[in-house]
This record gives C-alpha cells, sequence and structure tokens, in this order.
C-alpha cells in the first residue's frame, strides 16, 4: 500500500517519515555500504529539507518497507550537485515536466523472495507504480534516476527498463553510479502491474494510512502489569476492556473511580496494576 508524503501533509506522517529514513540508514549505510549522512540512525540529506515527494509502501501491519523520493528538477537534486560528473560536461536537465527519482529501498530484512504480496519483488513493483503514477498525474512526462548498474538490472527484468542514460556511468566511491531516464507513460506502468500482477490501485488515502497507522499503535501499547502471569478474571478483564474503550479524560476518570468504589475485590499489586497508566492493556484480556 502507498502513501505519497509532501510538503503538504509531512506533518501528518512524521512518525511514517521517521521510519523511512530509518530504512534508509539500514539499507544505503549498514547493507550497501554508500557514504551517506547517518545521525541517530537515520539517513537523510538536504535535498529531503526541499519537500519532495516521498512514495512509501507499508504493510497491513503499518511497517515501512519501501520508498523512492521524487524531486523536481527545476531546483537543486542529486543529478545536478552530487553526480553531476555523470553528465561529462553537459548541463543538466531543468524542466517541471522531469523528475529526479532517488532514495529508492526496500526492507529485505521484512520481504521474502518470490511474487507474492510481501516480497521484495512485489513492494518494488508496487513502489514503481505509486511513482510514475503519481508523476504522471502531476504532469511529468519523464523521470531521471541515479541507479547503480544492481538497479538497472532489476529495472530491465520488471518491465521497467530504462529508454536511455544520459552521459556515462561514473565510479562513486564504493558503487558506480548512472542516470536511467524512464517515460512516465501508460505503457509502462502497464508493463510493471502485468509483471507483479498487480490490477488494484495501489494508493491510500491519507485517512486510510492515519487509520492504519493508529491502529498498529493500539495493538503496539504495552500490557497491564500482571505479576503473578495469572489469567485475568472476569473483573479484571472488564476493566481492562472499559479502559481500552475509553476515548475522552472523563470516560477515563470515570473507570478510575469504579476501580476505586471497587477496591476490596482487588489485591493490592492488581489495583497497581490498573491504576499505573490512564489507559490499560493485556495481552491476556
Amino acid at each position: 500500500m502507498i502513501i505519497v508524503i509532501d510538503g503538504i501533509n509531512q506533518d501528518k506522517f512524521k512518525d511514517v517519515l521517521d521510519e523511512m529514513f530509518k530504512l534508509r540508514a539500514r539499507v544505503f549505510g549498514d547493507r550497501l555500504g554508500w557514504d551517506v549522512n547517518i545521525k541517530d540512525g537515520r539517513e537523510r540529506d538536504h535535498f529531503d529539507d526541499l519537500h519532495p515527494a516521498h512514495v512509501v509502501s507499508i504493510n497491513n501491519s503499518g511497517d515501512v518497507v519501501g520508498c523512492m523520493r521524487l524531486l523536481q528538477t527545476t531546483g537543486p537534486h542529486m543529478l545536478s550537485d552530487v553526480f553531476h560528473s555523470i553528465l561529462d560536461g553537459d548541463a543538466p536537465i531543468r524542466s517541471s515536466q522531469v523528475w529526479e527519482a532517488t532514495r529508492f529501498c526496500v526492507d529485505t530484512k521484512k520481504l521474502g523472495r518470490g511474487r507474492g504480496e510481501n516480497s521484495v519483488s512485489y513492494v518494488t513493483s508496487e513502489v514503481m507504480i505509486g511513482s510514475f503514477e503519481y508523476a504522471k498525474a502531476a504532469g511529468v512526462l519523464d523521470s531521471i534516476a541515479v541507479i547503480d548498474p544492481v538497479m538497472n538490472r532489476v529495472l530491465q527484468r520488471s518491465g521497467n527498463a530504462p529508454y536511455d542514460y544520459l552521459g556515462t556511468a561514473k565510479p562513486m566511491g564504493k558503487v558506480v553510479a548512472m542516470a536511467a531516464l524512464m517515460d512516465c507513460s501508460d505503457e509502462r506502468i502497464s508493463g510493471i502491474r502485468d509483471y507483479a500482477s498487480i490490477e488494484h490501485d495501489v494508493f491510500l488515502s491519507d485517512e486510510e494510512a492515519l487509520e492504519l497507522c493508529a491502529r498498529t499503535k493500539v495493538q503496539e501499547k504495552p500490557g497491564v502489569a500482571n505479576f503473578d502471569h495469572q489469567p485475568l478474571n472476569r473483573l479484571e478483564k472488564y476493566f481492562v476492556e472499559q479502559m481500552n474503550s475509553a476515548t475522552t479524560k472523563d470516560e477515563v476518570d470515570a473507570v478510575l473511580r469504579l476501580i476505586e468504589t471497587l477496591s476490596d475485590r482487588f489485591t493490592p499489586e492488581q489495583k497497581t496494576a490498573l491504576l499505573r497508566t490512564p489507559r490499560a492493556f493485556a495481552n491476556e484480556a
């Protein structure tokens, strides 16, 4: 599932962006050994401050499993400012109808092999479909991608081969970088969809993405301390369920008052556990 995060909605998805930067650090820094800026376990650069469009793939658990960055070429971008030697002295393309695609990566630890929905191949295609469809809807005709030879082969075998290249491939630290051109056309998008057998709309609305992330956070909340590791009795389960369903401070306070009223029904340890946090959750419930 794809969510596009840009300068308009980025404040809604700070947690998703944070996970995306962590994924980039693991892939580009730890796995690929690129010379990138990593701070506090997150990889980001000054191009991320230019409000690019981040095409992010999240799974059913709300985890970030893939991403790509789209940046307009009318201003600073990596091919003009970082990888300019690839162009062999030619001027970089500057056009509102050409965007640069960089920082593509997928989480190979959370994704498996093969062609299934939770595979590297599937998420790779999903991110590509999301990127091209989003760009095409914005009036973009072509995409420039700074890639390495490995990614070039991935594109060629997945119905997404570049139609041309700019300049010549150049060594960049531990990798070889090349600039590939890809059109944002219906034919290209159809080719990727056919390869991955993806027929449905890959995009989530902001509301759907926020609901998924919120639901995941609730499921990840810590349980109530169960000191003797015994199953909760019916009364304990009732209070846990009431706390779990409380949505306002007044509702929480009402549950707390009821616990106090029936305090003689609980041991001191049970009462402490139920009162420990404003919202109580228990795996045993």
